[in-house]
């Protein structure tokens, strides 16, 4: 249930999304070197908007590929969409998540050392900069995160050289709702049923910026990308919504 129903009701309409592929999804777009790394890129070349997808720690899944497909193509606003390679081929094994095991938790917590928000939010704003050098005919971005995604977006957003127009965090990671007080610019965050509730209600109500903050009560962490299991019907049913929902967020709030 929404808790913003009011000012962002959604047009179920406003979306054409093609046909989930559960398994063996073939990939719309390509790869290309953009400030050093390795990006995914997809959607029409003459788009005016980009969005810069920051993947989870899992790096370039079926499931968030294909996602980035249908950000670029299913909306009446076309987008072009890039997911930069910040792991440098080193994403974290999927096996080590959930970290329910002393050698798991050891693990993941040495790939965060190595790899934290922080770093990355800093790096973005050159990053945009690479990609704006590349793609002239995009004159705004926004910004979409999946879990350690989207506290990079937090902490992008949050900051003094925040490049974008407007954000999007789903199955956020580390929520701080210290960080919502910074972010100027229209955010949507879509949260599972695994991020603690309290500090999801928390972060809503310091943002100052149009919004819409939704928890899939049903969805586990990462089911927008590389944890979705697309075989299971509802998993599908809520990936597809929640497409829709950024889609629709974007198309009404990026000026």
């Amino acid at each position: 249930m929404s808790t913003m129903p009011a000012s962002h009701g959604h047009n179920e309409a406003c979306c054409n999304i093609p046909p989930v592929v559960s398994k063996g999804y073939d990939a719309k777009g390509s790869y290309e070197e953009v400030d050093g790394l390795k990006t995914y890129v997809t959607g029409p070349s003459d788009a005016t908007k980009g969005i810069v997808l920051i993947f989870d720690i899992f790096g370039y899944f079926d499931q968030t590929v294909q996602g980035a497909d249908i950000l670029a193509t299913s909306h009446k606003e076309k987008y072009k969409v890039f997911i930069p390679d910040w792991f440098k081929g080193e994403p974290s094994p999927i096996e080590w998540y959930p970290p329910d095991t002393e050698d798991k938790q050891k693990k993941l917590g040495a790939f965060f050392g190595k790899n934290p928000p922080a770093g990355v939010a800093k790096k973005l704003p050159e990053f945009v900069k690479a990609l704006g050098a590349k793609n002239p005919s995009i004159k705004s971005w926004g910004v979409l995160g999946f879990c350690w995604g989207g506290k990079v977006v937090s902490l992008v957003t949050s900051g003094s050289e925040n490049p974008f127009s407007v954000a999007a965090e789903c199955h956020p990671a580390m929520v701080d709702p210290k960080e919502a007080e910074g972010i100027k610019i229209p955010l949507i965050m879509l949260a599972s049923k695994e991020e603690p509730d309290d500090k999801v209600k928390e972060f809503e109500e310091k943002l100052k910026v149009p919004k819409h903050v939704e928890i899939f009560k049903d969805q586990i962490h990462g089911w927008m990308a590389a944890r979705g299991d697309l075989a299971d019907e509802r998993v599908k049913e809520e990936y597809i919504r929640g497409y829709k929902t950024v889609l629709d967020f974007f198309a009404k709030n990026w000026s």
